[in-house]
């Protein structure tokens, strides 16, 4: 066999993997998804588990969009209309009606005179940055920012790049200091809502900052934000990190894959900017757009979004959110408070973490345990999170279940 030794390798590290205890282990398959009834929200089948229903409390889908009869009627419109495909890039023939409307609806959503659409938040992130970053830049960054973001710093090579301590402005700004007059670029990077612990940037105050040392850098210092969990989940009216703190970006990345439903990643900003990646980003040039159904569906969620209806659903999202922190402290576990719908309930021991996450799911609840290294050691966490399609009675069951636990 011709990978027979490259085999024996990876099978040794697979088994490292699971001695250390960091496997993330058999995924979990949804076979169907029963309706909201009664006093409560939608459930999920598991292949394996027959009949019985589960209640998913770590989705992204923050809205449920992803159910709603008018998100999956504007899909299945395009799809019958475009078809299933795109069947190109966006350069040679991939470009159809519905992937416009969604970037100028974007656009118009954020207040930014342009935006693009790319195959995942992921890839949008490294699609943006990679291309911006040269070896005239350096890059300042939060050191609890997402994989994505030290990922495209790792791959974009830049003059140097500075990790600051989360949130810690002071030594952010002492990055900045130190990078003024060794680069022409200076690219401060930050994750509007921190996906592991549900806090988020103080972004008022890391554009003052920003704003203030921009003289010193020939070509800017331009200030991005990753917001795919803010978007759809935090703010008035799902505007996200800008939205609640004050603050406002150069760049905003987000995501269609969570809040909104669907799937696919975007950027809005200049439109200059814009245009400049759609000639640079190899992410964007080089791969097959989300399809138009996609794009159709994710522009209904942001009209939905963007409604009476959306304000309603961000209204019920933030009282399950308080029901469900107030619940975990009430039953003296230790949280990290927020109006994010991220919940993190902080165990701070491997083995129990898993113990408490067996006991949800034995128990028809779907919680992910967060260990090492997903989180630092003694941060060890099970990571809730609250969707507008969870009612009272699905949250008060949830505490009922986490009361029994024993371990």
């Amino acid at each position: 066999m011709p990978a027979d030794r490259l085999n024996a390798v990876l099978e040794r590290e697979i088994a490292e993997i699971r001695a250390q205890g960091t496997q993330k282990g058999d995924e979990d398959v949804i076979v169907g998804v029963l309706p909201a009834g009664g006093a409560h929200g939608p459930r999920a089948r598991l292949a394996g588990h027959g009949d019985r229903a589960f209640l998913k409390m770590n989705s992204n889908a923050y809205l449920g969009m992803s159910l709603r009869s008018e998100v999956i009627a504007a899909e299945e419109a395009s799809a019958r209309a475009f078809g299933a495909g795109p069947g190109a890039v966006r350069f040679i023939s991939g470009t159809c009606e519905p992937h416009i409307e969604l970037e100028r609806a974007l656009a118009a959503f954020h207040g930014r005179e342009a935006g693009m659409i790319f195959s995942s938040a992921y890839a949008t992130t490294l699609g943006v940055l990679v291309p911006l970053i040269t070896d005239e830049t350096v890059v300042v960054s939060d050191e609890l920012n997402h994989n994505c973001i030290i990922n495209a710093m790792r791959l974009a090579r830049p003059k140097a790049k500075a990790v600051y301590g989360h949130v810690d402005l002071e030594e952010m700004e002492a990055k900045i200091e130190a990078a003024a007059g060794a680069c022409k670029r200076l690219i401060v990077v930050t994750d509007g809502i921190f996906s592991m612990r549900g806090d988020h940037a103080p972004l008022a105050e890391i554009e003052e900052i920003v704003r203030r040392h921009d003289a010193e850098f020939p070509e800017n210092a331009i200030l991005m934000i990753d917001d795919s969990h803010g978007v759809g989940a935090c703010g008035a009216t799902g505007r996200g990190t800008e939205e609640m703190t004050g603050g406002r970006a150069d760049l905003v990345v987000g995501t269609l894959g969570k809040a909104l439903g669907v799937n696919g990643g975007y950027v809005v900003g200049d439109a200059t900017l814009v245009a400049w990646l759609r000639e640079k980003a190899p992410l964007y040039i080089y791969s097959n757009p989300i399809t138009p159904g996609e794009a159709a569906a994710a522009r209904k969620a942001l009209e939905l979004l963007d409604s009476t209806e959306g304000v309603r659903l961000l209204d019920h999202l933030r009282e399950m959110t308080s029901r469900f922190e107030q619940g975990l402290v009430s039953l003296g576990f230790e949280t990290i408070p927020g109006e994010h719908p991220v919940v993190p309930l902080m165990v701070r021991d491997t083995g129990r973490t898993r113990a408490l996450v067996r006991h949800l799911k034995e128990n028809g609840i779907l919680a992910t345990g967060l260990s090492y290294p997903v989180v630092p050691r003694g941060d060890e966490e099970i990571r809730f999170q609250i969707s507008a399609d969870h009612t009272p009675a699905d949250v008060d069951l949830v505490l009922e279940i986490l009361g029994s636990f024993e371990g």
